[in-house]
């Protein structure tokens, strides 16, 4: 395959993952099976898929820091730990087997779209509550949230970014918008440090990946920005989009292995 035509395969689907990962998270589950499709070897594919994820979701964030859609202090507290748990469950991937957490998943991934469903419409999810919430505890809660989430992208990896904005929503009260900011800080911060380590390893094509970040930085660009606009009413059904696909991803891993 020509790297032309790796092109016109890889840009397409990246620019609709990044689309998709601005608004609600989970853009890896279209744009990392899009490099596969070019014919890249794993570690190539992953590689380049991580410079142009991380290229498109730095613009994303400055988008949502610009609009003021966030917190700082607790997108960093998460993000901070969320780096100290991906390291904790990268390690742990190494003694257990991933099939335990796939069961989980089966169960918690439903839940988890009823929850969006369920909740009450513009009133619940487009205004913040946490300023209620005492700021230790609001900390502990951002700590264990990073934590945890962390360890399960170390671990497992797909669909992180959507976790974050229901634990960011659920846990602490932000409304959708700025959950969404926060959890582009983290994942900002995770992508960064793994980037970091596939230059070094030098497993990015860049014939492709370059092409592929300009499409990435397009898809980010207007996925943050109508979820800056538009909030919860454009946010919920982009989520619940992400679970199904999630959902479809972890029956299909499971029934080919």
């Amino acid at each position: 395959m020509t790297v032309y035509q790796q092109i016109l395969i890889a840009c397409p689907l990246v620019f609709l993952a990044s689309f998709v990962d601005a608004v609600a998270g989970g853009g890896g589950l279209i744009s990392l099976p899009a490099y596969y499709l070019t014919g890249m070897t794993s570690h190539f594919a992953i590689g380049s898929n991580k410079f142009s994820s991380c290229i498109g979701t730095m613009f994303s964030t400055g988008r949502f820091l610009k609009s003021g859609s966030f917190h700082l202090r607790v997108a960093l507290v998460s993000a901070g730990f969320a780096l100290a748990g991906s390291y904790a469950g990268a390690r742990l991937a190494l003694f257990l087997d991933d099939r335990f957490l796939r069961l989980a998943m089966l169960v918690l991934l439903p839940f988890a779209a009823a929850v969006i469903l369920l909740s009450r419409k513009k009133d619940s999810s487009d205004i913040s509550t946490f300023e209620k919430i005492p700021t230790r505890r609001a900390m502990i809660l951002s700590a264990g949230i990073g934590l945890a989430l962390g360890m399960y992208d170390g671990f497992f990896g797909p669909g992180t970014g959507t976790f974050l904005i229901i634990a960011f929503t659920a846990f602490l009260g932000f409304d959708y918008k700025t959950a969404c900011g926060n959890t582009k800080v983290v994942n900002l911060a995770s992508n960064v440090a793994a980037l970091v380590t596939f230059v070094a390893a030098g497993t990015i094509q860049y014939s492709v990946a370059v092409p592929a970040a300009v499409c990435s930085i397009a898809g980010h660009w207007i996925g943050s920005g109508l979820a800056i606009k538009k909030g919860a009413r454009f946010i919920r059904p982009v989520m619940v989009f992400v679970l199904v696909l999630l959902f479809s991803k972890v029956v299909y891993d499971m029934l080919i292995k």
